[in-house]
């Protein structure tokens, strides 16, 4: 019984130890551990923005104004990260980037 209750704290130490590491990463790299779970979201958000740019030439303009609004916010938590940790998502970025000009143009110009 004892056996396992030290295996149990190992294993909670091991964690709480894991998490120190990765906060400590996390401002050593000079972010806010806020700012990293927001690029994290924003992260999550761009990839269905970057297949809802792909799949709808139209919009109707609900969904642009939707649209612009989360790729706003994807820009804000994307410019608070360093650019190394998304630079493979460059290509999604500037996809996501590309349309939300072409929506606010076609508003821009309608009006």
């Amino acid at each position: 019984m004892s056996a396992i209750l030290i295996v149990i704290y190992v294993l909670i130490l091991t964690i709480f130890a894991l998490v120190a590491y990765a906060v400590m990463q996390i401002k050593l790299f000079g972010m806010k551990v806020k700012d990293f779970w927001g690029f994290i979201e924003a992260n999550q958000m761009l990839d269905k923005l970057y297949i809802f740019a792909k799949q709808y030439e139209n919009m109707t303009p609900q969904e642009q104004v939707i649209y612009l609004s989360e790729a706003e916010k994807i820009f804000k938590a994307f410019d608070k990260v360093p650019d190394e940790l998304w630079e493979e998502e460059y290509d999604k970025y500037k996809e996501v980037v590309k349309k939300y000009n072409d929506i606010r143009m076609l508003r821009w110009s309608s009006n």
